[in-house]
């Protein structure tokens, strides 16, 4: 396998952060805050990887969103 860029690790370890910031939701809103991340990450899968400023400012804006929907006032979301 291919060794990952820093930007490829950075991702992977905003993914697995939002995945695991999901465990700490109601059992019941669980697959929504999943869908919500997964969908998130699809959306923007076609960016070139050489596009470092947008990488980088979804990176920012994914922390952002991750610190307020990690948020225990925060039950559920929808799309």
């Amino acid at each position: 396998m291919a060794r990952l860029s820093g930007l490829q690790r950075d991702v992977l370890a905003l993914y697995r952060q939002c995945l695991r910031a999901v465990r700490d939701k109601p059992a019941e809103t669980r697959a929504n805050f999943k869908e919500l991340a997964r969908s998130e990450f699809r959306q923007y899968i076609g960016i070139d990887r050489k596009d470092f400023g947008t990488i980088e400012f979804l990176l920012r804006r994914g922390q952002r969103q991750l610190e307020t929907y990690s948020d225990p006032g925060i039950r559920n979301v929808s799309r």
